[in-house]
């Protein structure tokens, strides 16, 4: 069974294949209906000249139903000077009808005897005209068929996805719930017998970093609620979280910038309001450390930079790891996606998608050179101004 990456190519081939043969199908069709219209305007102004001539004995019933017969193809009748003597099937005349198709030379002999010139000129009928647009319109047709195809196949992949993702994400909460309700008996049980020993605190931590981190899982395909709170304090307790989880040899700072038309004066912790989902926007703050972490083989600098404009903010993330080669850079926020020996390639896909599905923003590689190091940047709407 084809997958979608081998249908849609052959589907693509098979309609611009359709398209070509249209399109010389009617254009054959257009060549022979235009060489019989030449053919009947030929014949009508033979027909033209023929019942100029004809005497006042001569049947002309004949040349005028030939005439009449015409009520489709556009003619002119000039004279040798130019000018219109005469047009038929004309709805709406050009300026200057010698360039059309023609001319066609009409003599005969006034009644004083004077040689008299007429051409006549014509142009294509609106049936051809039609014809010849046909393929132009089957192919327009056909684009948006193809767009419409392609925009499907990619909405069912995403959807399925999405299916396969929650799932995932809320098996994986449903799994860390059991163990976790019992760690906590454990721990009422360590604190009742060991009221003094300095570790149990340190358990409950533990114990409350795992209901954190099945509580993100189950967020994952819920509408997240979304509550107006300082956005700096947010950022530096993931950045508090990570550092203790992380090797000493690994700086990471955080700052605010100042762009081109912002304010130079300190910024307070609490000035900076954005809309957020806190348990889910710290899982994209260690999601992106532990990326950084990965660039920079466990050895380097990590740097959050945080810029204020009047209706947004942004915060890149800057490491000093191996870079990101422009190939690969295409593929980074794919499901699956990784680079690493080890590791599920879920990191940043997740947050993307926290950050875009979740909080209506943008997270996206901002610059990558090999060997100097990466910057992400998430872009998020400001809800109260200073």
């Amino acid at each position: 069974m084809f997958n979608n990456r081998i249908q849609i190519p052959i589907i693509l081939t098979l309609l611009l294949l359709f398209v070509a043969v249209s399109v010389l199908y009617t254009n054959n069709l257009a060549r022979q209906l235009a060489v019989e219209e030449q053919e009947r305007v030929e014949l009508w102004a033979d027909a033209t000249q023929k019942l100029i001539k004809a005497g006042p004995d001569e049947d002309i019933d004949f040349y005028t139903t030939i005439i009449e017969r015409n009520t489709t193809i556009p003619v002119y009748m000039l004279d040798s000077a130019g000018n219109v003597l005469y047009m038929r099937n004309v709805k709406k005349p050009v300026k200057d009808p010698t360039t059309l198709n023609g001319p066609i030379e009409i003599r005969f002999t006034d009644f004083d005897g004077t040689q008299v010139l007429q051409y006549i000129y014509y142009d294509q009928s609106m049936l051809l005209t039609q014809l010849r647009y046909v393929p132009y319109a089957q192919f327009a047709v056909i684009i948006i068929f193809v767009l419409l195809a392609v925009f499907s196949v990619v909405a069912a992949q995403r959807n399925e996805q999405n299916r396969v993702w929650v799932g995932l994400s809320k098996e994986t909460a449903h799994q860390l719930g059991t163990p976790i309700s019992s760690l906590n008996a454990w721990q009422d049980l360590l604190e009742a017998k060991y009221k003094d020993d300095e570790l149990i605190p340190q358990m409950r931590l533990d114990i409350t970093r795992l209901q954190t981190i099945a509580d993100r899982f189950s967020k994952v395909g819920s509408e997240p609620d979304l509550t107006p709170m300082p956005i700096i304090p947010v950022i530096k307790d993931a950045m508090s979280y990570m550092r203790t989880r992380v090797s000493n040899k690994v700086n990471i700072h955080f700052s605010v910038g100042q762009l081109n038309h912002i304010t130079s004066k300190p910024i307070a912790d609490d000035s900076i309001v954005v809309m957020l989902n806190k348990p889910l926007f710290e899982w994209v703050i260690e999601n992106l450390i532990k990326n950084a972490v990965d660039a920079i083989n466990g050895a380097g600098e990590i740097e959050f930079v945080l810029y204020e404009r009047e209706h947004n903010i942004f915060l890149d993330v800057t490491d000093t790891g191996k870079g990101i080669d422009r190939r690969t850079q295409r593929r980074i926020f794919q499901p699956g996606f990784t680079t690493k020996q080890r590791g599920w390639g879920l990191g940043l896909s997740l947050a993307k998608r926290i950050i875009e599905d979740y909080h209506r923003g943008k997270l996206f590689l901002k610059a990558s050179q090999v060997g100097k190091g990466s910057t992400f940047r998430i872009i998020l709407e400001k809800t109260v101004d200073r």
